[in-house]
């Protein structure tokens, strides 16, 4: 099928590539002339495992391209696909839509014959009768159907997440669209992928439950590690003995500086939102966003805490930046917060990240860069592990500690185990864990 992706942003540009990859001749289409510019030259804006090759293998076969041109996109595509941005609405928190209802009106203004609009942005429930709308009062003539498709890409994973999901959401309202947009996926059928098809207001709330259910998990496993702390328990046992309950699952229940990221932050307190305007409120996701928010705070009094309750003119080395490993997203990252509480405090701040100090450098002032985990660690007189990027989990322990001043780590994501540490003469303190 012919399909147009406006917005070729992390979802648009992973979809729209692996779309083309199952054999669809896609369109990426996007307003920002220099990121087109840049696609079509073979640059990539983000980093995705796997993405480069993937873009770049199906450009050079004709079946992925890139554009301005919204109209023409449109004008011959079976499938449009809306992947804009719906940031936090200043102000309230609430979803900002406008990206997406810009988006119909231009789509509206294009179309021709049958098509089918997909909404792949996550949008509050109600979004695509808003969609729709917008789109018969411009155009009452034209045929086409509104379709709610939400992704479930994992930043780090979302080629495989793409290819070989748990679970393929449809919400559609009329039987033509939901069909087509099955045939869009139905090269997924060898990996017997479960499609779910749904009233259209259903996948929208659907996408929404499963981020705020996920940010539930970790924002419990965090509040346990805080008690674990005061009672002389180890939160890592704990998740591990949830987790091997099938009714939990393992997944999602690592201790550490809270979430973050592009969906968790912004959905959570969407979601909220919709429900209190509903006249129904989710008190349970409510607090997840402020034990969230707080545990920021909790974090930077932890390190302070280990650095003896001062850090003012102390050097502190940062081990990662972004809020997972494997990307270059710094969007709601805990480091941002935590570097800053520290600062507050008079700290000095080294960071090393291996994908995400260039945009880490927008949004944090005053931080010194190093090329490398070692050259962070010189002259350090603690280092804290933030992200657990695969190459921080074997460091040459004794290279650190030569390299250091002193002798804190502070490990927040439990990457090593306190019986490794202290023989190399560290004082070291992690999550939820009590050592003796």
């Amino acid at each position: 099928m012919r399909i147009a992706m406006v917005g070729a942003g992390y979802v648009g540009l992973v979809s729209g590539a692996c779309f083309a990859d199952f054999g669809h001749d896609v369109v990426c289409v996007d307003k920002d002339s220099k990121k087109i510019e840049a696609l079509e030259a073979g640059d990539i804006p983000i980093f995705e495992p796997g993405l480069k090759e993937i873009v770049a293998a199906n450009a050079a076969v004709g079946r992925l391209s890139f554009s301005t041109d919204l109209a023409t996109a449109v004008s011959g595509a079976d499938a449009i696909f809306i992947a804009v941005g719906t940031p936090s609405r200043r102000g309230d928190g609430f979803a900002d839509l406008s990206y997406v209802y810009a988006a119909a009106r231009e789509i509206a203004a294009a179309i021709d014959g049958y098509t089918v609009v997909i909404t792949k942005s996550t949008v509050p429930v109600g979004t695509g009768d808003e969609v729709e709308r917008i789109m018969r009062e411009l155009r009452p003539e034209a045929e086409f159907s509104v379709v709610s498709n939400p992704e479930f890409l994992r930043e780090g994973a979302a080629i495989e997440d793409f290819k070989r999901p748990d679970r393929i959401v449809i919400g559609a309202d009329d039987e033509r669209g939901a069909h087509i947009v099955a045939e869009l996926y139905r090269p997924l059928y060898l990996n017997a992928a479960p499609v779910l098809t749904t009233k259209r207001r259903t996948a929208e709330l659907t996408k929404y439950a499963a981020n705020a259910f996920l940010a539930m998990k970790i924002t419990f496993i965090n509040e346990m590690a805080d008690l674990c702390e005061h009672v002389g328990a180890d939160v890592q046992d704990i998740a591990l003995g949830i987790g091997l309950d099938n009714r939990i699952g393992r997944k999602f229940l690592h201790p550490g500086p809270g979430y973050g990221g592009s969906c968790f932050p912004k959905d959570t307190v969407a979601l909220a939102k919709t429900a209190q305007n509903n006249g129904s409120p989710l008190r349970l996701v409510e607090t997840v966003v402020a034990v969230n928010d707080q545990r920021r705070v909790v974090m930077a009094r932890k390190i302070v805490a280990a650095c003896g309750g001062s850090v003012r003119g102390k050097l502190i080395a940062i081990l990662g930046l972004t809020f997972k490993p494997n990307t270059d997203d710094m969007r709601e990252a805990p480091a941002i917060a935590i570097i800053r509480a520290l600062q507050d405090n008079g700290a000095r701040i080294c960071a090393f990240d291996p994908e995400g100090m260039a945009n880490a450098r927008a949004v944090l002032d005053d931080v010194e860069y190093a090329s490398d985990v070692y050259a962070c660690a010189q002259s350090a007189d603690a280092l804290v592990l933030m992200t657990e990027w695969n190459s921080f989990r074997a460091l040459d322990l004794h290279r650190i500690k030569t390299a250091m001043a002193g002798n804190v780590i502070v490990d927040l994501r439990n990457v090593y185990r306190p019986e490794e540490m202290i023989p190399h003469g560290f004082s070291y303190m992690s999550v939820g864990r009590h050592i003796a």
